[in-house]
């Protein structure tokens, strides 16, 4: 226990400090700082064995090719990728299986609701939380991916939830089981009472620490002004083994190595130890910061004498887990140490069959001394012929070839045994991979055999589930602490409240489905979910239709359907043909009155060119005026264009009257179907009720 010279009171300036170091001596700084180093080694030390199998399973993971030179230089050296293929395939289904679109959170309801109010809560809430993940967060998507492709290679990792004072926002980052140091028999991540999370530090980033206050000023320092080094570690070697790579020297660009150890420390002295975060760079093990992990007074308890009973410490740490360990240690099991030693001797059959070949090939012998030749090695070529000196029985006698035998039968057929039962226990057999497993093979035997080959990632896919669901509960307790109280978010312009999420942390959890571990599985039961209710009265047919579409990982769900409520309703069929009926009867009318207005439009014609012809008449008869006679006959003439004239007066009027009364009748039709009332007036018949009695598309 240390015994440190100053005592820091927990008070509310001290909780909500962003750097307590200040405030001890560089004696008491000395020693916190080699106490969180000493602590750091003996985790470290606790998990030494573990390190070494996870190690190697990276290096069978990445094919790393070691040194070999036995039985000769240049022997066979193959890596064959058991690890690698057992990986890639749980990747290429838990990546898309788990993130599904831009829906990743959800709020589930629990209970009655007969506002709809804590439906709309629970919509905000997803809806944000998935905008935070995949928008204000970018990083996470991609550390989500890392996550998937690593997890079942080493067995564990893990994610770091806080809040981002910098970015101004949550920030839920992927943590290497490596980078994480814990005692390796720690019964969980929240009861381990010292995590060490080591990563680096660039010098812009302690310089902008160093200026807002977050890390201590060691500007002056000879080591802060030096080169940074890096924490050199026997991992770090064998890393950059495998990218095939030489670590460069150490220059201004180099960052510095930092530990930041969560742990339990008494700072004041009351015998209680506070949950704090002390953060040192590793070379020197100078303490560069000093925070409590805890929030708010509140969360600190007391008895009535005022003494600290318990405090509430906040968990930074989510633990991802591909398989639990059978020893009880804190990390997990994955591809990389089940199928190590089996994959090992895989990587030996095959190089032993190699080489056996290549003895087999080009295998040499013994000469003797009866045969006389050239001194040297002799080389031969295709229909190539070498002159020599001796007789062919000579040449027969002296010539004993070394005997070497062919690649072993039984060798190939333990190597085919081995990688049979290695594809048994990652999942990977030739169905499951997408191979044809033949031609008369029926397709409901097929898809059984898929089903079942499945099982193996169904545990593993609900283990990912519930550390997802712990990542949101930690998430979601940063945004009732530190959200504004109204936040717009989206490009729909939509709208979250700070008291959003002050209610149980426990309703959130992950939109994807721990029990589906395929796209076929997930179209299947949304075909089937659609099926039953079409069949059966009582289901959300909004909720079921949403669901299909995003099965089909239709984007734009809004739109393609608003939902039954925001469309008119289908006609009733008997009452679609009765309005067609109408329909023709209406425009066998309005041909009928096209047909007289256009009957009535030729006599007037024919009527127009009389009344020209009589009027030419009576100017002739002007013309040749001579007499009584002609003018009675002018008068005739007169009478009878305007007896013409009135009839064409009339046909007018009537033409006039029937075109305006078509229009008209034409306008109401367009009024009519704008505002939707033709079709809707005839709906209402037995199985087009109203949404409440019985939604369209149900029987």
């Amino acid at each position: 226990m240390l015994n440190l010279s100053t005592k820091l009171k927990l008070t509310r300036d001290t909780i909500k400090s962003p750097n307590l170091a200040d405030k001890f001596s560089q004696d008491d700084l000395d020693a916190i700082g080699t106490h969180v180093w000493d602590g750091y080694a003996r985790d470290k030390a606790s998990r030494f064995k573990w390190e070494n199998r996870t190690q190697s399973a990276m290096d069978l993971a990445m094919q790393l090719q070691k040194d070999k030179n036995f039985p000769w230089p240049g022997a066979a050296n193959v890596a064959f990728p058991l690890v690698t293929i057992a990986a890639l395939q749980f990747h290429s289904r838990a990546y898309p299986t788990l993130i599904q679109g831009t829906d990743i959170v959800k709020y589930r309801v629990i209970g009655e609701d007969p506002t709809g109010e804590e439906k709309k809560r629970a919509d905000r809430i997803g809806g944000y939380m998935s905008y935070q993940l995949l928008e204000e967060d970018e990083p996470w998507e991609e550390g989500h991916d890392r996550l998937t492709i690593n997890l079942p290679i080493v067995g564990s990792a893990f994610k770091k939830s806080y809040f981002d004072g910098g970015e101004g926002h949550n920030t839920s980052e992927f943590v290497m089981s490596n980078d994480l140091v814990m005692d390796y028999y720690a019964k969980s991540v929240e009861k381990c009472a010292r995590k060490t999370h080591v990563f680096p530090l660039y010098r812009n980033e302690f310089h902008e620490g160093i200026l807002t206050g977050i890390y201590l000023d060691y500007r002056e320092e000879e080591w802060y002004q030096a080169d940074a080094r890096p924490l050199t570690q026997v991992e770090t070697q064998r890393i950059d083994n495998r990218a095939g790579v030489i670590q460069p020297q150490s220059d201004e660009t180099t960052p510095f190595t930092v530990l930041e150890q969560h742990l339990w420390l008494d700072l004041d002295g009351d015998g209680y130890s506070e949950p704090l975060i002390i953060t040192i760079e590793a070379n020197t093990r100078k303490v560069i910061r000093i925070v409590t992990r805890f929030d708010r007074e509140s969360d600190i308890k007391r008895n009535a004498k005022d003494e600290i009973i318990k405090i509430n410490a906040v968990e930074y740490f989510t633990r991802y887990e591909f398989i639990p360990s059978p020893d009880g240690g804190i990390y997990g099991l994955g591809f990389g140490i089940l199928l190590g030693p089996l994959n090992e001797s895989t990587n030996s059959l095959i190089n032993q069959l190699i080489d056996a070949g290549t003895m087999s090939n080009s295998a040499g012998g013994f000469l003797g001394r009866g045969a006389k030749m050239r001194g040297g090695n002799i080389t031969f070529a295709p229909l190539e012929w070498q002159r020599v000196d001796s007789t062919g029985d000579d040449l027969k006698k002296s010539i004993f070839p070394l005997p070497v035998r062919e690649p072993s039968t039984v060798l190939f057929q333990l190597l085919s045994l081995l990688i049979n039962y290695t594809n048994r226990i990652s999942g990977t057999t030739d169905t499951m991979v997408g191979e044809n497993p033949g031609q008369n093979t029926p397709a409901e035997t097929t898809q059984t055999m898929v089903e079942q080959g499945t099982k193996i990632y169904t545990a593993v896919f609900k283990r990912i589930w519930r550390s997802m669901k712990g990542e949101f509960k930690k998430l979601y307790a940063l945004n009732s602490m530190y959200l504004p109280e109204v936040t717009a978010f989206g490009a729909e312009g939509g709208k979250i409240l700070r008291e959003d999420f002050l209610g149980h942390s426990e309703r959130v959890c992950p939109v994807a489905d721990p029990n589906i571990v395929s796209e076929k599985q997930r179209m299947n039961q949304a075909q089937a979910l659609k099926q039953a209710a079409m069949s059966t009265p009582g289901y959300n047919l909004k909720a079921v239709e949403h669901n299909y579409l995003r099965a089909m990982h239709i984007d734009g769900i809004e739109m393609f359907y608003p939902g039954p409520d925001k469309v008119p309703p289908l006609p009733n069929p008997k009452m679609s043909i009765e309005q067609m009926k109408l329909e023709g009867k209406k425009a066998q009318l309005d041909l009928d009155k096209q047909m007289f207005i256009a009957d009535l439009m030729e006599q007037r014609r024919i009527n127009t060119a009389k009344i020209l012809e009589l009027e030419a008449k009576a100017a002739k008869e002007v013309a040749e005026a001579g007499g009584i006679q002609s003018g009675q006959q002018i008068a005739a003439f007169n009478a009878h264009l305007g007896a013409l004239k009135a009839h064409d007066d009339a046909m007018k009027g009537k033409i006039e009257i029937l075109m305006n009364a078509m229009e008209m009748a034409h306008e109401h039709s367009q009024q009519q179907d704008a505002n939707g009332r033709g079709l809707q007036q005839l709906a209402g018949a037995p199985g087009n009720q109203s949404p409440a009695q019985n939604p369209p598309g149900m029987a």
